[in-house]
């Protein structure tokens, strides 16, 4: 008898799961001493912690499912992040663009969505043109590729003029690509390169058919439409747009906290899965 393929956990990483220290939103510094543990270490520094309790949550729900990192951060970005618990079989880099099996790069995933935004999408190039104008070079304070699939720029929040976002997006728009700002970067990324076509091609390869999806921002939202079961933090671009959805639970605490309390849903989540229980959503 073929046993039940185990359920699908896909979860953004930034400021969903793990947080910078501008990102924690701990109101007292010796909490945050005592309840953190750093999962990113970037030249020698600390850059992205996890609560205590958080890394107790992933290690169990890595136990009892298929947890998926589904992360816009690239493959050599993402392999700074130590997660507590065995490595991932499946993991979700560069917004989509990449998926990882058992920490080797996709090669025909990613040349299939090289060539689909080929098609589909204008040239990187373009983009990176426009980005690179010399007056927008006040706020676009850096840019760089991604895998050569999509481009991203260090900006100045404050610098940066409201009708440049809309000049920017419609650009993009006509230019069959996506814009997402959070934090000091700014995204813009092929329409066809999206986490939600990355997680149902690890779907189809895992058989699940139970899926749940936790993200922060608008480059998460496909994924945690499409999800069985979906988490968001009450922070980020989804809390900015007040996105809602019936399977979507939204969290009480902002910032590290926020994470904490999203493992702890898909955690019972899992469990009510794994005994028959139902647990209904909540708003």
């Amino acid at each position: 008898m073929t046993a039940a393929p185990l359920p699908l956990v896909a979860c953004d990483l930034d400021r969903t799961l793990i947080f910078s220290g501008k990102a924690l939103a701990l109101a007292a510094p010796e909490h945050q001493a005592k309840s953190l543990n750093v999962v990113e270490m970037y030249e020698g520094a600390p850059q992205s912690y996890m609560t205590v309790a958080s890394e107790r949550l992933i290690t169990a729900i890595k136990a009892s499912s298929t947890f998926v990192p589904a992360t816009t951060r690239t493959v050599a970005q993402y392999s700074r992040v130590q997660l507590p618990g065995p490595p991932s079989e499946f993991a979700i880099t560069t917004n989509g663009g990449v998926i990882l099996h058992r920490g080797k790069t996709d090669a025909h995933w990613h040349g299939h969505m090289a060539a689909r935004v080929k098609r589909e999408s204008k040239p990187l190039a373009e983009v990176e043109a426009f980005l690179g104008r010399a007056d927008f070079a006040p706020w676009v304070l850096r840019l760089r590729r991604a895998e050569d699939l999509f481009v991203y720029a260090i900006i100045d929040r404050l610098a940066m003029p409201e009708e440049f976002v809309a000049e920017l997006e419609a650009f993009c728009t006509a230019a069959g690509w996506t814009v997402s700002i959070q934090g000091r970067k700014l995204y813009c990324i092929p329409v066809p390169i999206n986490k939600a076509t990355a997680l149902a091609e690890v779907r189809r390869r895992t058989n699940a058919d139970y899926v749940i999806a936790a993200g922060d921002s608008l480059l998460d939202q496909d994924m945690l439409h499409g999800a069985t079961a979906a988490f968001r933090p009450r922070h980020g671009e989804l809390n900015v747009t007040d996105y809602r959805a019936p399977h979507l639970r939204i969290t009480k605490h902002a910032g590290a906290l926020a994470g904490e309390e999203i493992l702890a849903g898909i955690n019972a989540l899992l469990d009510s899965k794994h005994s028959g229980a139902v647990v209904e959503p909540q708003k």
